[in-house]
C-alpha cells in the first residue's frame, strides 16, 4: 500500500534525527580533538625543502593544538610510500600528510600502480607555500651561466649529470624539460629527496640540479654552491645578479615550481579539517613564521581547504601538460 503522509513524515523526522545525532557526535569529537600527539608524514629525507617547512609549521601547531605535532620522515618511491600510508590511515586527524607535487605526478605517471587517488583518498587542509626552483652547481665545475651549462652538455653529450629528488619529482621534470628544450642528452641521478642530491652536487660528483629556492643562501655565501638561474618571474632578492630562467632564454621552466601542503585522509571529520586548516594558516600568518619562510625562499600561500582543493585540480592539469612536454615516462 502507498505510504501515508504520517508515515512519510515519521521517516523524515527519523532521518533528520539521525543526521542531527551524527553531526552532534562529530562536533563533540572535533571539540575534544586532539587528545594525543599528531603525526605528519613526509615522503622525503630529513633536511629537504618539504621536511624543513613541515617542521616549521609543526612547531607552531604543537602550541596551538596543545599536543605534540611530530614530523616523521618516510622516504622512498618519490613519496609514494608515505602517501599510501596516510591514504590507508584512520580518518581521525592524527595521521596527516605533508606533501608536494609528487601527490599528483605519481598518480599521472603511475595511474594503474599507485594505491591511492589524489582526490578521492585525501581531504586537503591547506597549501603552505610555493618553492621556485634555482639551477645550482658547484663552483668547481667552472660553469658560470645556463649558456655555459648547455654548451658543455652539447660538447659532452651523455656525460653531464643532474641530481633529482627521485623519478618524476620536480627536479627530474625540470631537467627533462631542459633536455627537450635544448636537444641535449644528460644523466638523471635520482636520490631519496632533494637534500642528498644537493650534497652530491656540492661535492662535485653530480654536475647540477634544479633545487627549490630554499635554505641554500649559506652554501652560496660559503662558495659551496653557485646559482646559474632562478625560476621566479622577476629576479630574486637573495640573488639579484642571477638571471631568471626566462632571461637566460628558458622561459617555461618556471612552471616546474613545486608546492608543499597538508592533507588528511578522506573522511576526516570536516570540523577537524577546519581546525587544522585554521591553525596551519595561523602559523603561516605569524610574523616570525613568515620571515622564516621568506628566509627559506618560499612563497607563502596559506589558503583554505576549499581553495587548496581547487588548486589541486588545476595543478593536476598543469603537471599533465609538463609531463607530456618533458617526455618523462614511468620507471
Amino acid at each position: 500500500s502507498p505510504p501515508t503522509p504520517e508515515g512519510t513524515a515519521m521517516k523524515k523526522a527519523l532521518f533528520a534525527a539521525h543526521v542531527a545525532g551524527f553531526l552532534f557526535a562529530t562536533q563533540v569529537f572535533a571539540q575534544a580533538y586532539p587528545t594525543k600527539p599528531v603525526k605528519i608524514l613526509v615522503g622525503f629525507a630529513a633536511g629537504g625543502p618539504t621536511d624543513v617547512i613541515a617542521r616549521v609549521i609543526a612547531q607552531d601547531m604543537s602550541v596551538s593544538l596543545g599536543q605534540s605535532v611530530i614530523v616523521e620522515n618516510r622516504p622512498g618511491a618519490n613519496a609514494i610510500i608515505a602517501t599510501e600510508a596516510v591514504a590507508r590511515s584512520a580518518a581521525d586527524g592524527y595521521t596527516l600528510l605533508f606533501s608536494s607535487l609528487s601527490l599528483l605526478v605519481n598518480a599521472i605517471l603511475l595511474e594503474d600502480k599507485v594505491k591511492y587517488d589524489p582526490f578521492k583518498d585525501f581531504a586537503p587542509i591547506s597549501n603552505a607555500a610555493l618553492l621556485p626552483m634555482v639551477v645550482v652547481t658547484s663552483p668547481e665545475t667552472g660553469l658560470n651561466s645556463m649558456q655555459d651549462l648547455i654548451a658543455r652538455a652539447k660538447a659532452r653529450s651523455g656525460e653531464l649529470s643532474y641530481g633529482t629528488s627521485g623519478h618524476a619529482g620536480s627536479s627530474h621534470l625540470a631537467g627533462a624539460m631542459l633536455e627537450n628544450m635544448t636537444g641535449t642528452k644528460m644523466i638523471n641521478v635520482p636520490f631519496k629527496g632533494n637534500a642528498p642530491a644537493l650534497a652530491e652536487v656540492m661535492a662535485g660528483r653530480v654536475t647540477f640540479m634544479f633545487y627549490p629556492i630554499i635554505g641554500i643562501a649559506d652554501q652560496v655565501a660559503g662558495k659551496k654552491l653557485k646559482v646559474l638561474s632562478v625560476g621566479t618571474t622577476a629576479r630574486h632578492a637573495d640573488f639579484p645578479a642571477v638571471p631568471t630562467m626566462a632571461e637566460a632564454g628558458f622561459a617555461g621552466l618556471e612552471e616546474t615550481a613545486p608546492w608543499v601542503g597538508m592533507l588528511a585522509p578522506a573522511g576526516t571529520p570536516p570540523a577537524i579539517v577546519a581546525r587544522l586548516s585554521e591553525d596551519m594558516r595561523k602559523s603561516l600568518g605569524r610574523p616570525e613564521t613568515r620571515e622564516r619562510m621568506r628566509s627559506l625562499g618560499a612563497v607563502t600561500v596559506a589558503d583554505t581547504s576549499a581553495e587548496f582543493a581547487a588548486f589541486l585540480k588545476k595543478d593536476h592539469e598543469r603537471w599533465a601538460r609538463v609531463i607530456k612536454a618533458s617526455g618523462v615516462k614511468p620507471e
